[in-house]
């Protein structure tokens, strides 16, 4: 993959379409200063992402857009377009197939940034992911500028370890463990909003599962009593169907019952009729037998010659005929006083007539006084309403024209009010004098911004002497932490050699020496190992010779001639005494200072390099001598002795003199850091007197800003306040204008609608005449119209009580003739019968003989007629009797019947009710959405109503007691409970997610881990590599600052040739960009970009540095890509292609391209 071309279009000073090429791997740009160059790199990281415009040399991303010269117009956009070479596939996924990738950026004024990869849209991210472990990026290390050098060696481990990162090729895992942190977060974040939601839920599920079990109570009881009322709405169905059933056999019985009563009663009618022709016939049976009877009575009075039998007859003929006429006149009695009755009916009849007459005449009358008087009170209405509509018309222009007048002299008041404010304020307008106060308020502004200007230079100075400080500070802690870390592994250091040179010793135990050497007057004694001097590489020889004699102590052995105790068990003691060094450096003892009492074990011993020197050497030794190497084997006529097994580890004069040399570095580092920490004391005091000191002056300067503030406020004021009293000047002059207007206007207005006034007023005095006349005569029709109402209620009110009184008469007047024709019926009758009987009753009381005879015959016939008189009569009286009977009978069953009809209409009425009951039943079971088959068939049997009713009552006793209840409750909880699944499903979701996470987070630390490790490790070799090439020379490192592979900071070590420099910032600016170039140029080894730019790198070096600088760009430009800006000569000669800047139009860059090789030819020829 490599950098075809660069498209620039309204860029910074390429104004017009300019498309860089880039043909080769060797591309320089040159050009004066200030042409543009530098534009072309700033370009690149551009259109790669580069969010920030300080890094493009700007205030904000628009400032990269053409601005505009003295004889250009500013452009609207810029746009840059790289097209790079895919061929090799460097850049996979799915643009892997594509030869050639574009990328493109375009940045309008309005402040909008799109992308554009291979001509489509996209997002900025998608342009890094794009470049992610290819070594490209807006800030790789692929792009090097002015400045950036310096900032790459003295950069933070931290920032240092990016550029290790971008070479590991791990920042995609960066920015994928970036991503899932973030993730894990969200994830996290939405664990604990989930959680919460849960919990929130779990209480409100809580509450709402009692509501729902009360709900189901309720909803179980309301089911319960719902069923319970069906049921006893069936039961009460039953009883009101039990009750139609009754009712209607009660009207089926009381209609067989009345059709039997009126069939007795026809039945009795018919048998009335039968025993009343049966009486008629009795009657003339008893008549004719009477007649007989009387007949032979006669003859037999006439006959008989016992007085006795005479006046017997007589007499009970006298007495029928004593009850005949007490009964006659009876019947004629009732007659008579029923003729009497109903002749004061007649006359009552007679005597209420003519007034019925004359009330229905007077209600005609007063109907039609009343229909005229209705008529007479319509047109008075209609003449009134008339007249109101006419006269409404004037009274109405009047209340107008008064409102109008009225309304003008308001707005004729409040107008010449307004222009006396006006004339007012004008006048106070004109006595101010407001340009004193703004040119004082002017001053008074320029020195409070001159004031706030040296608060500012004096704030801005403090916060860099702060920036300083702080700057000195860090540095001074990180030399400080530094030194403590040198200082803490030196004391780890320095505690183990001197716990190995402690074991080493095998001397006795410590009392019992200190014990005998101080019976000897030999406290001075010092160990051996302390006392003698080896020179650098001849430790091991030394520790092989001396052997154990290193565990002894040096002393003066002068002090023993007087010792009379015995030495302690494996005390070694050496005569002191220096002497003075072999001058043959052949000789060990060239190299090493001893005791007196050792020097017959170095005499004769020379030294060599190696095995094969000693080898070769002990042949020429003599008896005494013998040779060994610096790697201890000791080798001599007779004898080899090699380094024991415990020995080959480290020696232990190797070891005094690491230890001393700790010992030493030891006291420097805590010397070092005892300066560190008494320097950062003061730092830290400094800090806190500037940042009092800002504190303080960043309060005047507010205070100040503050003060500038309120007086540009104040001058803003007063420059409003006088536009505003020049713009209210004029404003009032002109509303003064117009109220004038308005005045005249009103005025007018007042005028005309005094005219009309006065014209409605005239014609509403002439008006109040005839209103006078047509309100009296609408009254006088309105009080006759009342007075003909109350005339004809009245009439027919006594219509009304004559009619009734006639009704009631003719009603009597007709029962009285039925009763009278009833009794005269009766008298006919017993006139009849008296006639029968006066004609039975004999005429001469003593008949003769003869007639004895007859009388004889004559009672005996007589006795006979009389018997069938007797049985007639009998059966007459039977007859009668059994007539009253039936027709009591016939009365009793017309009665019954009508009773039956008022039991069958109450049985009706009774029916009805009861259907009424069913039907509001079955509405309430409807109601109920119950069905009647199955609720009868589901009570059992044997049911009862008063059982069910108290059921139903308990059941509702119970809903009661369960007060108010939410009935959405379980479906509330229904979806509560599936939230709360759907809840922790997510939660599970969210953990199992989380796990992942947490997993993909260890596999991308591990792999980040491993790749860091191997780039650190080969970059460091590369480093280590190239510097001494890059310098001739000096050893350069890279170095990890911390334990941890994943946040561990690289730090630069390089010595020049011949330098030993503690820290990389004690190097000159050329050596810093040399060092720089190799270590850029070792990760190019590692991971290649597919270009490098490098902007002006050689500036700092001499000529023969820019010569091996320029070498090694060329040397690397056979796997990379280069394009440099440069100024030196020698480097322009490496270049392939050369690309010159120009500005010959001022603020306008152009480009023009030489071929070097076509040059080259060109001139040949």
């Amino acid at each position: 993959m490599r950098l075809k071309s660069i498209s620039l279009s309204g860029f910074k000073s390429f104004v017009d379409p300019t498309k860089v090429t880039l043909p080769s791997n060797m591309c320089a740009v040159v050009g004066p200063n200030g042409c543009g160059k530098s534009n072309i790199i700033d370009a690149v990281r551009w259109v790669m992402g580069e969010s920030s415009a300080k890094t493009l040399r700007g205030e904000s991303m628009t400032d990269v857009i053409f601005n505009g010269t003295t004889h250009r117009q500013p452009v609207g956009q810029a746009s840059i377009e790289l097209l790079f070479d895919n061929s090799t596939g460097k850049v996979g996924g799915e643009f892997a197939a594509y030869s050639d990738i574009s990328v493109r950026r375009l940045v309008t004024r309005e402040g909008t940034s799109d992308y554009f990869l291979n001509g489509n849209k996209c997002r900025r991210r998608d342009i890094t992911d794009l470049f992610l472990g290819t070594g490209l990026g807006p800030r790789s290390y692929a792009i090097i500028e002015q400045g950036m050098i310096s900032r790459l060696i003295e950069s933070k481990p931290e920032d240092l370890r990016v550029y290790i990162e971008e070479a590991a090729g791990i920042s995609k895992y960066k920015e994928r463990r970036r991503e899932t942190e973030n993730r894990m977060q969200r994830t996290l974040d939405n664990l604990d909003r989930l959680t919460d939601l849960r919990e929130e839920l779990d209480r409100n599920l809580t509450h709402l599962k009692r509501q729902a079990q009360s709900a189901e109570r309720y909803a179980e009881y309301r089911k319960e009593e719902q069923d319970l009322k069906a049921q006893l709405l069936v039961l009460q169905r039953r009883v009101q169907s039990g009750v139609a059933e009754r009712a209607q056999r009660e009207i089926d019985d009381f209609a067989m019952q009345r059709e039997r009563h009126q069939s007795e009663a026809a039945a009795k009618a018919a048998e009335i009729e039968s025993i009343r022709q049966q009486i008629t016939d009795a009657n003339t049976t008893v008549s004719d037998l009477q007649g007989e009877f009387y007949a032979l009575g006669s003859d037999v009075s006439r006959i008989e010659q016992a007085i006795s039998f005479a006046k017997q007859r007589r007499d009970s003929l006298a007495k029928d005929l004593a009850q005949t006429l007490e009964g006659k006149q009876r019947e004629l009695g009732l007659v008579d006083s029923d003729s009497q009755r109903l002749t004061d009916l007649k006359e009552a009849l007679s005597s209420i007539e003519p007034t019925l007459v004359r009330e229905r005449e007077e209600v005609a009358r007063v109907d039609r006084a009343l229909a005229e008087a209705e008529k007479v009170a319509m047109t008075a209405d209609a003449d009134w309403d008339h007249f109101t509509q006419k006269a409404a018309l004037p009274r109405q222009q009047v209340q107008v024209q008064q409102g109008r007048k009225t309304n003008a002299e308001r707005n004729l008041s409040a107008i010449n009010e307004r222009k006396t404010r006006i004339n007012k304020e004008l006048a106070s307008l004109a006595e101010r004098d407001s340009d004193t106060e703004l040119e004082a308020s002017a001053s008074a502004l320029s020195d409070a911004q001159g004031a706030v200007s040296s608060r500012k230079l004096s704030l801005d100075s403090l916060k860099q002497a702060l920036y300083a400080i702080r700057g000195e500070l860090d540095t001074e802690r990180q030399q400080q932490d530094v030194l403590r870390r040198q200082l803490q592994a030196l004391t780890g250091q320095r505690a183990s050699l001197e716990a190995l040179q402690l074991d080493s010793k095998e001397m006795a135990s410590d009392d019992a020496v200190d014990a005998w050497l101080s019976a000897q007057a030999m406290t001075n004694s010092d160990p051996l190992v302390e006392a003698i001097s080896v020179d650098e590489g001849f430790e091991v020889a030394a520790d092989v010779i001396l052997g154990h004699w290193l565990d002894g102590m040096q002393s003066d052995l002068g002090a023993l001639d007087t010792a009379a105790t015995v030495p302690p068990t494996g005390l070694t003691l050496i005569d002191a005494g220096a002497i003075p060094r072999s001058s043959d450096p052949a000789l060990l003892a060239h190299y090493i200072d001893v005791p007196r009492g050792l020097e017959y074990l170095i005499s004769g011993v020379q030294v060599v390099d190696d095995w094969t020197a000693a080898l070769n050497a002990r042949s020429r030794l003599s008896s005494g001598e013998s040779v060994i190497s610096k790697d201890g084997i000791w080798v001599a006529k007779g004898w080899i002795r090699s380094r024991s097994q415990s020995d080959a580890e480290q020696g232990i004069i190797a070891r005094q003199a690491q230890l001393n040399s700790v010992i030493e570095e030891f006291d420097v580092v805590a010397a070092n850091l005892s300066a560190t920490d008494q320097r950062v004391e003061d730092l830290r005091s400094k800090r806190s007197e500037a940042e009092t000191t800002i504190d303080t002056e960043q309060e005047l300067f507010q205070g100040a800003q503050q003060a500038v503030s309120q007086l540009d406020a104040k001058h803003r004021a007063l420059a409003a306040s006088d536009e505003q009293q020049r713009n209210r000047a004029q404003q009032l002059r002109q509303d003064l204008s117009d109220t004038e207007i308005r005045s005249t206007e009103e005025q007018t207005v007042i005028e005309e609608a005094v005219k009309l006034l006065d014209r409605a007023a005239y014609e509403v005095a002439s008006d109040d005449d005839r209103r006078e006349i047509l309100e009296a005569a609408r009254s006088s029709a309105r009080d006759s119209v009342r007075q003909c109402r109350h005339a004809k209620q009245q009439a027919d009110v006594a219509l009304n009580r004559c009619e009734v009184r006639h009704k009631e008469l003719l009603t009597q007047r007709d029962a009285l003739l039925r009763s009278i024709e009833r009794a005269r019926e009766q008298v006919t009758s017993y006139e009849q019968r008296e006639t029968v009987i006066r004609g039975e009753m004999p005429a001469d009381d003593n008949p003769d003989l003869e007639a004895r005879k007859e009388l004889s015959d004559l009672l005996e016939k007589r006795l006979g007629v009389e018997a069938k008189l007797t049985q007639a009569r009998q059966s007459l009286s039977e007859l009668e009797t059994v007539l009253r009977d039936r027709e009591q009978a016939r009365m009793q069953a017309e009665q019954a019947a009508s009773g039956v009809q008022s039991k069958s209409e109450g049985a009706r009425l009774k029916l009805a009710e009861t259907g009424v009951r069913i039907e509001q039943i079955d509405a309430a079971l409807r109601d109920l959405e119950a069905d009647l088959n199955a609720v009868e068939m589901s009570l059992p049997e044997g049911a009862d109503e008063s059982e069910w009713q108290v059921r139903v009552d308990r059941v509702g006793a119970r809903i009661h007691r369960l007060g108010p209840i939410n009935l959405a409750a379980i479906d509330e909880t229904s979806r509560a409970e599936e939230r709360k699944h759907y809840l922790d499903a997510q939660d599970s979701d969210l953990r199992t997610a989380l796990e992942t996470l947490q997993n993909a987070i260890k596999k991308i630390d591990k792999e980040t881990r491993s790749r860091f490790k191997d780039t650190f490790d080969t970059v460091n070799a590369g480093f280590s590599e190239l510097f001494p090439k890059v310098f001739g020379g000096g050893t350069a490192s890279l170095e990890m600052t911390g334990d941890d592979l994943l946040d561990t900071g690289v730090s630069i070590m390089a010595r020049p040739p011949g330098k030993k420099n503690s820290t990389i910032h004690l190097l000159s600016g050329g050596e810093k960009a040399m060092t720089a170039i190799a270590l850029v140029f070792s990760i190019f080894q590692l991971n290649p970009a597919p270009f490098c730019m490098l902007d002006e790198v050689d500036a700092p070096l001499d000529d023969a540095n820019v010569g091996r600088y320029a070498r090694l760009v060329s040397e690397m430009s056979k796997k990379v890509q280069f394009v440099f800006i440069t100024h030196n000569k020698i480097t322009m000669e490496a270049a392939e292609q050369l690309m010159g800047v120009t500005m010959h139009e001022p603020g306008v860059s152009r480009l023009v391209t030489v071929d070097i090789e076509e040059a080259a030819r060109l001139a040949a020829s």
